[in-house]
């Protein structure tokens, strides 16, 4: 095996460029992986302009980012039992501790050790290497074994739909339930066909060409927030009450605060995204008086297996969002595609 390897590397906010830099050797509970296909996450962009360096994101330059992605085991450390040279995985961003309260109990994306190498926990791709790279080395509890069914460019919707998952099981989605899904993103995409499988009826919102492909996804209703009310539009197909559930991916302060007015008394609004804004006001009062559970919702802990095997059975058409591919060192380009939404882009695949 070489001992470097391409990779795209970011020397400081804005600023990344193609390097050889060395494969990385695996700890003795950790594998080796060749990276096979890369998602590019709606953080990345961010990541790369150096709006998280405040909290972090990354420790240092230079520095790998890169976190949905999926390939195959090369090599394994001495204490792997689990993993084989030749399996095909998937990787969560993820991997906690192990040992603190909330590792324990199963809540790793909230270890209380985060950012604590020395104590075992890893954010891959926010404060240890990343996946835009030909290999990677990563703990065995941050991986999941892929079905056969399951594409390489498939399994990068893992994290993705696990985030998805993760929000819909907070919300306690159920038969039956009305759900409004704000963004129709991939995480909401995602949201929206994991509700669906459920059993409950769907409300998408959002801007007309995202909608569209939410609509072929399965979507019950579209609202187009850019010609209507969505709070009167919800009202209107809920007989003035409210959505059960409401999951808002979008992120900006509207959605945010739209959320809530979207909610029925008693419901459940569960924020997923990551907002543009640091600060965002939302109504109190609103809460308060209607009993509304707010949820805040992180990451995608121990969700990978199921929404690979939901993958694999067609239950999420993950494959209808991969709308463009590209080489590792078409990262430029790729990256302009996807934040200005060029081409009807949903999902952009990068190989390394």
């Amino acid at each position: 095996m070489d001992k470097t390897m391409r990779a795209l590397v970011a020397d400081g906010p804005g600023s990344f460029s193609i390097q050889q830099i060395p494969v990385p050797i695996p700890e003795r509970d950790e594998v080796l992986c060749r990276i096979k296909s890369v998602a590019i996450c709606g953080t990345d962009p961010e990541l790369f302009a150096g709006k998280f360096v405040d909290i972090g994101w990354p420790p240092k330059y230079p520095f790998v980012f890169g976190h949905e992605w999926a390939g195959e085991v090369v090599a394994v450390g001495g204490d792997v039992i689990d993993f084989a040279v030749g399996d095909r995985v998937a990787g969560e961003a993820h991997c906690g501790c192990g040992h603190c309260e909330n590792c324990r109990k199963g809540d790793y994306t909230v270890c209380l050790n985060y950012g604590k190498m020395a104590q075992g926990h890893r954010h891959y791709g926010f404060t240890v290497q990343g996946a835009y790279a030909e290999y990677g080395a990563y703990k065995t509890k941050a991986l999941e074994k892929m079905p056969d069914s399951v594409s390489f460019d498939e399994a990068t919707m893992c994290d993705t739909a696990g985030v998805a998952l993760h929000g819909v099981e907070l919300g306690n989605v159920g038969s039956c339930q009305t759900v409004a899904i704000i963004g129709p993103g991939p995480i909401g995409n995602l949201a929206m066909q994991i509700c669906k499988a459920k059993g409950a009826r769907t409300v998408m919102i959002g801007r007309r060409l995202r909608l569209e492909c939410a609509k072929e996804c399965g979507a019950d209703h579209i609202i187009n927030y850019e010609s209507s009310n969505p709070v009167e539009e919800v009202k209107k197909l809920t007989n003035g009450k409210g959505a059960d559930v409401v999951i808002e991916c979008a992120g900006t302060p509207a959605a945010i605060s739209e959320s809530l007015f979207c909610t029925r008394k008693n419901g459940n609004d569960v924020l997923i995204s990551l907002p543009k804004v640091r600060d965002i006001p939302m109504s109190i009062l609103t809460i308060v008086q209607n009993q509304i559970h707010v949820i805040g919702s992180k990451a995608n802990p121990n969700c990978s297996r199921q929404v690979l095997q939901m993958i694999g059975s067609n239950m999420i058409n993950a494959k209808r969002l991969i709308t463009h591919q590209f080489d590792l060192s078409e990262m430029e380009k790729a990256l302009d595609i996807f934040v200005n939404k060029k081409d009807g882009v949903m999902k952009v695949i990068i190989h390394p």
